[in-house]
């Protein structure tokens, strides 16, 4: 019989297509109707069952093993994020983005190609036994489509006794993974700081309450937070990524916006982080003659790698990587991801395969001239179809 790294290296040349294709058709958060269209057509066209419309655009394939063993009574859950961001393509290749504003730049397109390359293998091999769920889920950037997912009544309609994720990795290279046990991604918060004053006339900054210059004491106050309230062995960020104010020149404008994001490994800092940031910008404001209002949104909890998963997961890469290929240490990364919600519910793991080899594959994610690398599909493909043998041989 045809090992998945076999099959799904024959098969590359056809979910490269299937890639581009992707690619080429961006859609962001619960706006996925062509991709998941095509997910759901192809899941049919391999003979899966196909349920839809799990936190909106999501898509469920259920695959049954045609193999006995004790495995027979076990389902495991494999996911693929399908969602592009809101932002303009730089590539002048001929895959590049057709949807202005609308961009594959996290390398989701290859997530789902990749999910979908291991459904075709399985469907067409059945070699387990037991049940997978292939897990297409919506909205990953920002809008938390997983626990869209859930409360749609995702595990309670197709239980999991572990669930198992993947991305792309520019920093690493081509042919290598990451199994972090713990923490191996950032819980994230956002927020939005309304500061109001007095507007005034520029020549006359004494007869107002300036936001500009508040504007500007509380970030610094919010840049200490990280480097001199919390252990400099945590970690913490706090990052401003939005300011808006102001209409004119020479008028202090009566109100300034603030939003950005706070990145936290431990639920104990985070906790801690939100009290240090409410105080410095409630108090900061106040000692210019000013008011804060803040809202603040606790968003991805931390992603947690359980200790089991990670490790059967690092052993079902060994298999497709090599010896020595599946590095187990170094340190978290300090972005977020909603794979956490399904964490929180079942045991899992979250790996992260390199893309990069040399010149190709290296552009870091989020950035308008980034392209996933299609030498990766095999791999993570053949990756996801050898747990599900192994998982539940």
């Amino acid at each position: 019989m045809t090992s998945p790294r076999e099959a799904l290296a024959a098969l590359q040349p056809e979910m490269t297509e299937w890639r581009r294709d992707f690619h080429a058709h961006p859609e962001i958060g619960f706006e996925e109707h062509r991709t998941s269209d095509i997910v759901a057509r192809k899941l049919a066209e391999w003979g899966i069952e196909v349920h839809r419309g799990i936190g909106k655009t999501g898509v469920v394939g259920v695959l049954r093993g045609r193999k006995s063993g004790a495995g027979g009574n076990r389902a495991i859950g494999l996911r693929a994020d399908m969602d592009a961001l809101p932002m303009e393509e730089a590539n002048g290749f001929a895959h590049r983005s057709q949807n202005p504003g609308r961009m594959h730049a996290c390398g989701h397109d290859g997530h789902t190609t990749m999910l979908l390359g291991a459904a075709k293998y399985l469907a067409e091999t059945g070699n387990f036994s037991g049940t997978v769920h292939l897990i297409f889920q919506p909205a990953e950037e920002g809008l938390a489509g997983a626990k869209a997912m859930l409360d749609d009544g995702l595990l309670e309609r197709f239980p999991c006794d572990a669930v198992y994720g993947i991305h792309n990795s520019p920093d690493r290279p081509l042919g290598t993974a990451q199994a972090l046990t713990g923490t191996a991604l950032a819980a994230i918060d956002y927020f939005s700081i309304v500061l109001r004053g007095r507007s005034a006339h520029g020549a006359h900054p004494q007869q107002g309450i300036d936001t500009v210059a508040m504007a500007a004491q509380v970030i610094n106050a919010l840049n200490a937070i990280p480097s001199r309230q919390v252990d400099a062995l945590e970690s913490a960020i706090v990052s401003i990524g939005q300011i808006h104010g102001g209409t004119s020149d020479i008028v202090l404008p009566e109100s300034i916006e603030l939003r950005g994001s706070v990145r936290t490994l431990k639920p104990e800092i985070r906790d801690r982080v939100e009290t240090l940031f409410r105080r410095a910008v409630t108090l900061t404001a106040e000692a210019q003659g000013g008011k804060a209002e803040i809202d603040y949104r606790r968003a991805y909890p931390p992603t947690i790698n359980t200790p089991g998963e990670t490790d059967r997961a690092a052993q079902a890469a060994t298999a497709i990587l090599g010896e020595g290929q599946v590095h187990r240490d170094g340190h978290p990364l300090l972005a977020g991801e909603d794979f956490a919600f399904l964490l929180e519910r079942v045991p899992g793991a979250y790996l992260m395969f390199g893309q990069r080899d040399g010149e190709r594959g290296g552009t870091p994610v989020h950035n308008p001239l980034y392209d996933f690398n299609d030498d990766l599909l095999p791999f993570g493909a053949g990756y996801l179809a050898t747990l599900v043998e192994q998982e539940l041989g």
